[in-house]
C-alpha cells in the first residue's frame, strides 16, 4: 500500500473544509486577543508572576514540593535559583519594595533549601544566586 497520492498536486490542491477553516480563524482571533491583553499588563505584574513561577520551580527543584525522591534535581535549581536572583535583583529598583521585599525571602529560602538538600554543600557566598544576593547563611 503506498502512501504516496497518484496524483502529485491532489494535496496541494484540497481546500480545508469549513469546520477547519473555521476552528483556524477562531484560533487566530484567540491569539490576537492575547496579544492585546498582555499589552494591558502591568510591567510589575509580569515580572513578578515570572519571578514567582521561578521560585516554585526552584522550590520543587530543591525538594520542597510533594515527592523530593522524585522531583530533587539540584543541577536544574541551581539555574532557577540563578536566574531568580539576577531577576530580583535587577527589578528590584523597578518594583516596589513590597513587591521586592517578598521575593527576596522566597529567594532566601529556596537559596537555604539548597544549601541543606547539597551533599557538598557550596562555600559560603558561591552558592547559588550568591553572586546577585551576597552570601546567605
Amino acid at each position: 500500500m503506498s502512501t504516496i497520492p497518484s496524483d502529485p498536486n491532489a494535496a496541494q490542491s484540497r481546500e480545508p473544509d469549513a469546520a477547519t477553516q473555521a476552528r483556524w480563524e477562531e484560533r487566530e482571533r484567540a491569539a490576537s486577543s492575547a496579544t492585546r491583553d498582555i499589552a494591558d499588563v502591568p510591567a510589575v505584574e509580569v515580572i513578578t508572576t515570572t519571578a514567582v513561577h521561578l521560585l516554585s520551580a526552584a522550590a520543587v527543584k530543591v525538594g520542597l514540593a510533594d515527592d523530593p525522591g522524585t522531583q530533587m534535581d539540584l543541577d536544574e535549581a541551581r539555574k532557577l535559583i540563578n536566574a531568580l536572583a539576577g531577576l530580583i535583583t535587577a527589578a528590584a529598583p523597578e518594583v516596589s519594595d513590597m513587591h521586592a521585599r517578598s521575593l527576596r525571602d522566597g529567594l532566601r529560602s529556596v537559596q537555604l533549601a539548597f544549601r541543606e538538600a547539597s551533599v557538598i554543600p557550596d562555600p559560603i557566598g558561591k552558592g547559588p544566586g550568591e553572586k546577585w544576593t551576597g552570601p546567605v547563611t
